[in-house]
């Protein structure tokens, strides 16, 4: 479907060589043809009025009124009383598809994707408002570059929402707002790679793919270390010679364990042993429902701990907007690669996020949407229990993923298939395992986007195929 602009008269460019001897009404013709075979212009898309034109190209209006004349005569565009010029729906020479193969898959009644957050239920009413505010009150100076680090009054607020919320020894001086996870994760390593760092451990089972990837990209080698029920292996870590390790401490990805209070204080340990670094990856701490709170690791010591936080899992992913609370050591570097990769975040989007968090509506938000998710986790233990009673659950305590723990026996990879051709999107922990083994069988069940309804249909559908 071809772009409708908005105006008076779009813009359409075009050149014109007037030393070439070629009529200049057949130069028109000719770029306006093969600007419509070529696609450069769509069907239906309008052209410039001919007294604009005109006046671009500094020719006589007569003369594009006789090209555009021509031109519908050979049937590229089409003019209608009262209305536009615009490029024929039969000019454009047909190309050879290159759309793939249709979508044959069936549709599917649940998919527990995990990682996704209820997108339905994202605040736009709230985040509209902050806009317009964060806009009516911005200083003239906001819209200049800015430090790298990102605007002083998101960092100012952020901070004191971690020291409120996550017990983090949070600094807006020591705040980097960043381009979510995967920003931040980068900026991080890259800085420990100009530290001198060469190896950097990641959690097992945890997020394989996206270490070894940020890492490479880094010039770092990633290497992986054992979670156990009480989290991550530090004696294990310490035989790796790693300089820093990526770590879920609040709930561990994907297993959901809470890193225990003696493996905390072993891994500071460790960290002030080996002059090494923490990268602590807060992804949904603000979710949690039958347990205490668990404080940030970063506030047991913020000279070890690169602590990154977003609003991809509290709002949604396509905000783009982190934060990276920074060793002093490291801080220089990161504000350095920050600027180098981007100058910094876009500014408005910033003081929007600012002006929602200190008006109270994003922790309003995030109280609606634990019930939410209660509801739903609720729905998904029932569903079991009802249709699958010898599937285990765990790892339920917070964020809005769950682990299903199949029979012994059971084959992952068959199970996944099988219930995709009900319906029914099922996710294996096989994917998130360094080694990609199957055993013990295992399934991360994502509800965060999936409503009770469709977990209860869903998990029906698949029941007899879980058990």
């Amino acid at each position: 479907m071809a772009v409708q602009w908005a105006g008076l008269s779009p813009e359409l460019l075009l050149t014109l060589d007037r030393d070439s001897g070629q009529r200049l009404c057949a130069q028109l013709e000719g770029q306006l043809r093969d600007a419509i075979r070529s696609g450069r212009l769509q069907a239906g898309e309008r052209l410039p009025s001919s007294r604009e034109l005109a006046r671009l190209l500094g020719l006589s209006r007569g003369l594009v009124q006789d090209c555009y004349a021509q031109l519908q005569a050979e049937g590229y565009l089409v003019t209608r009383v009262g209305s536009a010029t615009r490029v024929a729906a039969c000019a454009q020479v047909p190309e050879a598809s290159t759309d793939p193969a249709p979508d044959t898959r069936p549709h599917l009644v649940a998919d527990f994707r995990h990682g996704v957050p209820d997108l339905t239920s994202f605040p736009v009413a709230d985040w509209l408002w902050a806009t317009r505010e964060a806009a009516r009150r911005m200083p003239t100076a906001e819209l200049d570059y800015g430090d790298p680090r990102g605007s002083w009054v998101l960092r100012e607020v952020v901070a004191g929402y971690l020291r409120r919320v996550r017990g983090a020894a949070a600094d807006p001086a020591r705040t980097v707002v960043c381009s979510g996870y995967a920003q931040g994760l980068s900026l991080a390593l890259r800085a420990l790679a100009r530290a001198g760092a060469s190896v950097v451990a990641y959690e097992d089972p945890g997020g394989p793919a996206t270490a070894r990837a940020s890492a490479e990209a880094a010039g770092l080698t990633a290497v992986p270390v054992p979670v156990d029920e009480e989290g991550v292996d530090v004696r294990r870590l310490d035989a790796t010679g790693a300089r820093a390790v990526i770590v879920t401490p609040a709930h561990q990805w994907p297993t959901g364990v809470v890193l225990a209070p003696a493996r905390r204080h072993a891994l500071i340990e460790w960290a002030q042993r080996r002059d090494a670094y923490v990268i602590e990856d807060d992804y949904d701490a603000e979710f949690r429902y039958d347990r205490e709170p668990v404080g940030a690791l970063q506030g047991l010591a913020a000279e070890r701990v690169v602590s990154i936080g977003t609003v991809s899992k509290s709002l949604a992913p396509a905000l783009r907007l982190g934060w990276l609370l920074s060793p002093p050591a490291l801080l220089a570097a990161i504000t350095d690669l920050k600027r180098i990769a981007d100058r910094g975040s876009p500014t408005l989007d910033q003081l929007a996020l600012a002006r929602l968090i200190e008006s109270g509506r994003y922790d309003r938000h995030l109280r609606r949407m634990r019930g939410v998710y209660a509801a739903r986790r609720t729905a998904l233990v029932s569903a079991l229990a009802q249709h699958a009673p010898d599937v285990r659950l765990s790892g339920l305590a917070a964020g809005f993923h769950a682990v299903a723990h199949l029979p012994a026996g059971a084959d992952e990879p068959t199970v996944i298939e099988r219930s995709r051709a009900r319906g029914v999107g099922l996710y294996g922990m096989s994917a998130c395992r360094t080694s990609g083994t199957v055993i013990p069988p295992q399934l991360v069940l994502g509800f965060g986007h999936v409503t009770e309804r469709a977990i209860v249909e869903g998990v029906a559908a698949v029941g007899d195929l879980l058990a």
